[in-house]
């Protein structure tokens, strides 16, 4: 991200809210040094994550958890120490992504409590497979996605997301039975 005279240029593969984002946070820090090498590791996982956002919570909500992510990401005094970058920011993202999902399961308890009970018909209707795979806890919706969808080992999705295997091939199986059980009982 070039610094042209204390006003930051953004220029992050078209992420409009990324941007804002970032220039928010680098505008206030100055963005000197340090913070332009974030920036450019920034840019170069960015669709990375907001694909892997978009897994977690969907497409309509995957740019702000990105964004969260990452401002948080660049507020970190911890950056320095980061050794693998990918796999703090995907951590970063499965952190905003936990967030947001409690902050959507609040909201939605507080405007359940709102309706009138009469006023919401419940469909009968079997979950297909988005469906169910929405209903796995977030860091299970993770590795679900990044072993299926992104088509990576367990190894690898470990690495990506900076847990050990054993606690990804425990998620995955957890994943597995309860997908299991919701589609086919």
């Amino acid at each position: 991200m070039p610094v042209m005279g204390g006003v930051v240029v953004c220029v992050l593969g078209g992420f409009v809210e990324s941007c804002v984002a970032v220039l928010v946070v680098c505008e206030h820090r100055m963005c000197m040094g340090n913070d332009a090498s974030r920036a450019e590791v920034y840019g170069k996982y960015a669709d990375d994550l907001v694909r892997f956002a978009t897994g977690l919570v969907g497409p309509s909500e995957s740019p702000d958890v990105v964004s969260s992510a990452m401002v948080n990401v660049l507020w970190s005094r911890g950056w320095d120490d980061v050794r693998n970058p990918r796999a703090y920011l995907y951590r970063a993202v499965l952190n905003e992504a936990h967030r947001h999902h409690r902050s959507t399961m609040k909201r939605r308890a507080t405007e359940a409590r709102a309706l009138a009970p009469d006023s919401v018909q419940v469909a009968d209707v079997r979950p297909d497979v988005l469906e169910a795979v929405g209903r796995l806890s977030v860091k299970q919706r993770a590795v679900v996605f990044l072993v299926y969808w992104e088509d990576l080992t367990v190894a690898e999705t470990a690495r990506r997301l900076g847990l050990s295997e054993g606690t990804v091939h425990r998620n995955l199986a957890r994943a597995e039975g309860r997908l299991g059980r919701m589609l086919y009982d």
